[in-house]
C-alpha cells in the first residue's frame, strides 16, 4: 500500500466518504446517581469521594463570592465553571507530579491538588504574595510545586506545549505524562491541529482533555464545526479517543485513569471529549443573554447538575447524609470569605518584580527603565500610590 495509507485498501466503488458512524458518549452513572453497569462503578473510598465532593461545593463557594467580587469592581477579572465543576474527577485519577497544562477554567483541578484559597485569592487579588507577582490577570493561576503550569490569556497555546513537555517525560523515562485542558472553541485554533499531530507523530504521554461546553464564548458549537463534534479529530490523526459524559464526574474518572495508563504505558497520546454545558456567563466580561435564553440555561440547571449528580451516588452509598451540603457549603463560604479578606488588605508586588525573572542579568536597557521609574515616584509618591505597593 501507499505509504502515506498504510491500512487503506482498494475499492472500485468512486464514492466521497462524508461521515462515520457517531461516536458514542461514555456515561458510569445517570443524572439520578444511579451507576447503570457495576462493573463500571469506581473504585474510591468513602474519604475519597468525599473530599472530591467537598471540593466541589468549595469551588461553587469561591465562584460565587469572586464572580460577585468582581461585579462590586473588587477585582478586575472573573471566570466561574459553573456547571462543569465534574471536570475535578479528571484531577482525581492523575500522578501528583503530572504536568498540568490549563486553559482557564480548571480552578477545580488546583483545588484537587491543594492549592488553598488564600493562593486563589491572592493571585486573584495580584497583591505582594500572588505566586505570579502580580504579573497576570486573575484566575491565570500557577503552581510549581502542583505541577501547573501558569495560565496564559492567548487560545490554545498550551496544547503544543503539553506534546513538547510530555515528549521531555517520554525521553527522561519517568512514567509521567502531562493533561492539556481546553474547550472545543479553542480547537478551532491551528495549534490544536499542529499539537495533535506532533504529539501522535512523536509518541507523547499527553493527555488531552476537551471540554466542549457547547459554546466558544458567543458562538454555539453548531456553527463551529460540522463534523462529529471535537473527538472524531482525534481518530483523524490517528489517537485513542473517547467521548464521556461531562457532568458524570466517575465517568470523567475512569476515562481519565484508563487514558494515563495508555499514556504512560505506551507513550501515546490519548483524547478526551467531555459534552457538558457552561452555565455560566463565559466571564465577567461577556452576558450570554445576549446569545441565549435564559430558559435554556436555567433548563439545563435543573435537568443535569454535576454537583446533584455527585450528591446523589453519595446518598445512594450512605456516604452523605441529606443536609450535609448545607453546612459544608456554609462552612466553604465562610473560608473563602476569609481568605478573600485578608487578600483584599495585602499590598500590591513590589514595583522591582516589573524587570526581573526575564534575564538572567538584567541589560542596561532595562536599567535605565528601572531607574526612571525609579525616580518618577520618588518625585510623585502620591500619584503613583506608592504606599499601596510593597517596599523594595
Amino acid at each position: 500500500m501507499f505509504p502515506g495509507a498504510l491500512n487503506s485498501d482498494y475499492s472500485h466503488t468512486l464514492e466521497f466518504v462524508s461521515n462515520v458512524q457517531s461516536i458514542p458518549t461514555y456515561q458510569v452513572m445517570d443524572t439520578d446517581g444511579k451507576v447503570l453497569d457495576t462493573a463500571h462503578d469506581p473504585q474510591v473510598s468513602k474519604d475519597e469521594a468525599r473530599t472530591i465532593y467537598k471540593n466541589m461545593l468549595v469551588l461553587n463557594a469561591m465562584d460565587q463570592v469572586l464572580y460577585e467580587a468582581q461585579r462590586q469592581g473588587r477585582i478586575s477579572f472573573y471566570m466561574t465553571s459553573f456547571g462543569e465543576e465534574a471536570l475535578i474527577g479528571s484531577a482525581a485519577a492523575l500522578h501528583p507530579k503530572d504536568m498540568v497544562f490549563g486553559q482557564y477554567r480548571e480552578a477545580g483541578v488546583l483545588l484537587q491538588r491543594g492549592f488553598t484559597l488564600t493562593q486563589f485569592m491572592n493571585q486573584c487579588y495580584s497583591n505582594e504574595r500572588d505566586l505570579g507577582k502580580g504579573r497576570q490577570m486573575p484566575i491565570h493561576y500557577g503552581s510549581k510545586e502542583l505541577c501547573f503550569q501558569t495560565i496564559s490569556s492567548p487560545l490554545a497555546t498550551q496544547i503544543p506545549q503539553a506534546a513538547g513537555a510530555a515528549y521531555a517525560m517520554r525521553r527522561e523515562g519517568n512514567k509521567q505524562c502531562t493533561i492539556c485542558y481546553f474547550g472545543e472553541g479553542a480547537a478551532s485554533e491551528g495549534d490544536f491541529h499542529a499539537g495533535l499531530n506532533m504529539a501522535a507523530t512523536l509518541g507523547c504521554p499527553v493527555i488531552y482533555y476537551c471540554r466542549n461546553n457547547g459554546y466558544a464564548i458567543s458562538t454555539p458549537s453548531i456553527e463551529q464545526y460540522r463534523g462529529d463534534g471535537i473527538a472524531s479529530r482525534g481518530i483523524g490523526y490517528g489517537i485513542d479517543t473517547i467521548r464521556v459524559d461531562g457532568n458524570d464526574i466517575w465517568a470523567i474518572y475512569a476515562a481519565t485513569k484508563a487514558a494515563r495508563e495508555i499514556a504512560v504505558e505506551q507513550n501515546k497520546p490519548v483524547l478526551i471529549e467531555a459534552m457538558t454545558y457552561r452555565v455560566s456567563h463565559h466571564s465577567t466580561s461577556d452576558d450570554s443573554s445576549a446569545y441565549r435564553s435564559k430558559k435554556e440555561v436555567e433548563d439545563w440547571s435543573k435537568r443535569d447538575n454535576p454537583i446533584s449528580r455527585m450528591r446523589a451516588w453519595l446518598e445512594n452509598k450512605g456516604w452523605w447524609a441529606r443536609g450535609e451540603d448545607a453546612e459544608v457549603s456554609k462552612t466553604a463560604k465562610a473560608e473563602v470569605l476569609a481568605a478573600f479578606a485578608a487578600a483584599e488588605k495585602l499590598k500590591k508586588p513590589a514595583i522591582r518584580h516589573l524587570f526581573e525573572d526575564v534575564y538572567d542579568e538584567i541589560p542596561q536597557s532595562l536599567m535605565k527603565e528601572k531607574a526612571e521609574i525609579e525616580d518618577l515616584v520618588k518625585k510623585y509618591p502620591d500619584y503613583y500610590q506608592v504606599n499601596e505597593f510593597a517596599r523594595q
